[in-house]
């Protein structure tokens, strides 16, 4: 008989756990440095405007950062638009964090159907609280906060709009990046006792996150929803707006994903449970990458283009 001294044990939530992934520091040395390599190539202004731009104006009619919202409905069609049109904003990288967690092994297609919308309701349930909560206190005082200013940024200078995305986009990728380490066994598992009374608690958390990226998102068409929402003094359309916002920000994600766990399911279940610790494998690479990049991306670069430290590498293209 086996010597149960040998077997893991699964114990409280406040010890690091045994993950099963093999070369994990490997894993972390390479995801890391992918998301590193994510923020030197990254060009907002391909991304926010030709992308992001040329999205909104196909689809509304006209040039979304020079026309007025001149009444709650252009509003509330503009706040889902600029959301879509932002999904592959730098902010949104962190979005493709939140996948991984969720795969699952059930094999047939409608079990894995529903499998798939079950945490994104949760993910849907976290995004919005956080979201409706900060576009009712953005329609309250909004005029007053750092994000409605629309002054330029001066070299040296920090400002409070800046701020605001550093410790928003800062936070957030931190939070992936532990929530990575958690996966590859580094780092205790912070959901693992509410998970057993919530089994969807990473998931909402994870909606928590994307959320939150109204709180910190210079985004140009934002900041446009932003000022509209502020100027109504209505928190009951502020909190309106920004759920359709950050709904536009991840609905192509969430339907990729559930076609992609619809088709490839199977397979990609079949795969995952082949060997031991590729689940934790997949979900820690997806975070760490993710969470390393947003964090240097908005903190790190952030202060080199303010010429606050000396000098970060950035590609020629995404200067």
């Amino acid at each position: 008989m086996a010597d149960t001294a040998d077997l893991p044990v699964r114990v409280r939530g406040d010890l690091p756990q045994e993950s099963g992934v093999r070369r994990r520091g490997l894993l972390l040395v390479l995801s890391t440095v992918a998301g590193f390599l994510l923020t030197v190539v990254w060009s907002a202004e391909f991304v926010d405007q030709t992308v992001g731009g040329n999205i909104a104006t196909s689809i509304l009619g006209h040039d979304p950062e020079t026309s007025p919202l001149a009444s709650a409905a252009a509003g509330t069609a503009f706040a889902f638009t600029s959301g879509l049109a932002g999904t592959f904003t730098a902010c949104n990288i962190a979005v493709f964090g939140t996948v991984a967690p969720m795969l699952g092994t059930v094999n047939s297609r409608a079990g894995r159907a529903v499998q798939a919308l079950k945490p994104l309701g949760w993910l849907f349930l976290g995004m919005a609280v956080v979201s409706a909560a900060y576009g009712a206190v953005v329609g309250l005082v909004g005029t007053s906060m750092p994000q409605f200013s629309q002054a330029q940024s001066v070299p040296g200078v920090l400002s409070g709009r800046a701020v605001q995305s550093m410790v928003t986009f800062g936070f957030i990728g931190l939070a992936m990046f532990f929530m990575g380490l958690s996966s590859l066994g580094y780092t205790r598992d912070p959901f693992a006792e509410v998970s057993r009374r919530f089994p969807h608690a990473q998931s909402v958390f994870m909606g928590v996150l994307v959320g939150g990226f109204l709180v910190g998102r210079p985004y140009p068409l934002f900041r446009q929803l932003f000022r509209d929402a502020a100027e109504s003094g209505n928190p009951l359309y502020g909190a309106a707006v920004f759920v359709l916002q950050s709904v536009g920000n991840v609905v192509i994600i969430a339907v990729f994903f559930f076609l992609m766990v619809y088709f490839a399911g199977g397979r990609l279940s079949a795969w995952t449970v082949a060997k031991p610790g590729r689940t934790a494998a997949v979900t820690a690479v997806t975070l760490i990458v993710a969470g390393v990049f947003t964090f240097l991306y908005w903190d790190v670069r952030m202060l080199a283009r303010r010429e606050i430290i000396p000098w970060y590498p950035i590609a020629p293209w995404a200067v």
